[in-house]
């Protein structure tokens, strides 16, 4: 265990029962939600790069707008993310 999360441990313990049974449930659901991604993605790589190719094409193609500045940056990143 990291010390961090050994930190993190010795905050809880001192929190009441209910409360570390509160963060215990939270962190567990945490957990098993980032499984059911990771299965998902596993199980849709094909989709998604399909999915990519086609934003890319589009883009290409004038066929989309940026909508802030925000969204231009989350363009630019996406367009590199997937062209690696």
């Amino acid at each position: 265990m990291s010390k961090l999360l050994e930190q993190v441990f010795a905050e809880v313990e001192k929190l009441p029962e209910s409360e570390q049974d509160d963060l215990a449930m939270w962190l567990l659901d945490e957990l098993k939600s980032e499984r059911r991604w990771d299965k998902a993605f596993a199980q849709s790589g094909v989709q998604l790069e399909e999915l990519a190719e086609e934003a890319l094409s589009e883009n290409q193609e004038g066929r989309t707008f940026v909508k802030s500045k925000t969204t231009e940056r989350f363009r630019k990143a996406f367009v590199v993310f997937v062209a690696k």
